[in-house]
């Protein structure tokens, strides 16, 4: 099959579309998940609770090894040659069931040495293993889907596992249910509902009838498996360490602090994550685009330019969005005690302060996805590795310094992390070599970050220097075009 005729299978790859679908379903998915997290809390006792999120954790982050970082490598190079997808989505499955299996006997001992009271807990730990592995094995559809131009049939996968989660979790709730159990179904169908959503949609898009005669056209590293392993091996490296980006100044906090002051963090980056949707949205959006043309360099940094563009345009909304939603729901949302300042500090406060972090990891996007569609992916690896790295030290050399006061600690953890952010943005430059890019954008860049760190200490503050990121607007026509162009 040609490939004009691969392409007749797929959507042509669209910046704007594609990203609009997936921000929108993840912001959905996030409400769903939240809505589903209260009535956990209110119909489980705290240990069983305890023992549900503990066990989900374990398995989610223990098992992204069966991932492989595959995936990546199917949504970086999928849009190449569409009807060769699911042939390769297939290909994936194999070698992630290889790993899968050596893998879960390792967990299960390491569970059951660790996790106390798994063996009271039986059944709940098994449908928690499940789900884990539900979830991993609903990537590769979805990849396949996202890199199709299908990025609105991903979308409607992830709310349709949301929502039957959420679903099941009120319709126990109504029925007066505290089975940890009876909950923990309701999640894996749920979960199960978004695989074979995923299976079935790349199933009726991707699928041929035609004979493929192997997948190198998807590029050199799908000649075989043991080249494909090795492509993949640092995105798989790279899944490892990702967590612990986002969750490092809690754990300082937790050690040096105290759980308390953890919480008062904890509810801070809840709100500052269900913001990170975004630019994560955006980046599963702009990968399939930047590795079809990973070897075209002119039409590379064309698409670098505009994603440029639409994160200048979206950053003063989601900047006053973020702070009008979080000033207004996080005091209904969550008990006094987090948000008057008794602990140490202000959950809100220190969002405010996390708030600049979401901006400048918004302006990473394109260089952090440009590492990821670069020829060398080892890049990203280390540059992953780096931000972990220096957000340990920087939280380490700021939090324990103030450790002894609870309030000075909570803020330097919170600004701890946006300096991370900023060492996020510049590696994502410097490695993915895109300093000149940049410097043709200088102004935007310097009044953007200016702008949006005295808006965030005028949240703080009170003051009306938060009105100062107004002027930031002045960019949104620009982004707005750049989301709405059709040929990127």
């Amino acid at each position: 099959m040609s490939e004009t005729v691969a392409m007749q299978k797929g959507r042509e790859l669209n910046m704007g579309r594609d990203s609009g679908w997936l921000i929108g379903a993840d912001i959905i998915a996030v409400f769903l998940a939240l809505v589903g997290q209260v009535v956990l809390t209110r119909a489980l006792i705290t240990e069983d609770y305890g023992f549900f999120v503990i066990a989900l954790d374990l398995f989610a982050t223990a098992f992204l090894v069966i991932d492989l970082g595959l995936p990546t490598i199917l949504t970086r190079d999928g849009a190449k040659s569409v009807n060769h997808i699911w042939p390769a989505i297939m290909r994936i499955y194999r070698l992630q069931f290889l790993c899968m299996l050596p893998f879960l006997l390792i967990t299960i001992i390491v569970m059951a040495t660790t996790l106390e009271g798994w063996d009271e807990h039986f059944l709940t730990v098994i449908i928690c293993l499940s789900i884990a592995l539900a979830h991993i094995f609903t990537y590769a559809p979805r990849s396949g889907l996202r890199a199709a131009g299908y990025a609105w049939m991903e979308a409607w996968t992830k709310v349709i596992e949301r929502f039957i989660t959420m679903s099941g979790y009120l319709i126990l709730y109504q029925l007066g249910s505290n089975s940890v159990e009876s909950y923990a179904i309701a999640f894996l169908i749920g979960a199960l509902c978004g695989l074979f959503s995923a299976l079935i949609f790349a199933n009726l898009s991707l699928k041929t009838n035609t004979n493929q005669d192997g997948l190198s056209c998807l590029g050199d590293c799908w000649i075989d498996n043991k080249a494909l392993i090795i492509q993949s091996l640092p995105f798989a490296i790279t899944l490892a360490v990702l967590p612990y980006v986002i969750r490092i100044e809690k754990f300082i906090v937790a050690g040096s602090m105290g759980v308390e002051s953890a919480a008062i963090l904890h509810v801070a980056q809840i709100a500052w994550l269900a913001g990170l949707v975004v630019p994560q949205a955006m980046r599963a959006a702009l990968l399939p685009i930047l590795g079809k043309y990973r070897n075209d360099q002119e039409q590379f940094e064309i698409v670098i330019e505009k994603s440029l563009d639409m994160c200048f345009g979206l950053l003063p909304v989601g900047l006053f969005g973020g702070a009008f939603l979080i000033s207004n729901l996080l005091p209904i949302a969550f008990p006094e005690q987090y948000i008057d300042g008794s602990l140490g500090a202000s959950a809100v406060d220190l969002f405010m302060i996390l708030l600049l972090g979401w901006c400048l990891t918004l302006l990473a996007t394109p260089t952090y996805t440009a590492l990821q569609a670069g020829k060398n992916p080892w890049l990203f690896t280390i540059f992953i590795g780096a931000v972990v790295v220096f957000a340990g030290i920087i939280g380490i050399v700021l939090i324990t310094n103030f450790a002894n006061s609870p309030s000075s600690g909570l803020y330097a953890a919170a600004i701890a992390s946006t300096i991370s952010s900023a060492f996020l943005l510049i590696a994502s430059i410097h490695l993915s070599g895109q300093w000149r890019k940049i410097s043709e954008k200088r102004t935007e860049f310097i009044m953007t970050i200016g702008l949006a760190a005295i808006s965030c200490y005028g949240f703080v503050t009170g003051s009306l220097l938060a009105l100062s990121g107004c002027v930031i607007f002045m960019f949104t026509p620009k982004g707005w075009t750049a989301m709405k162009s059709t040929d990127f």
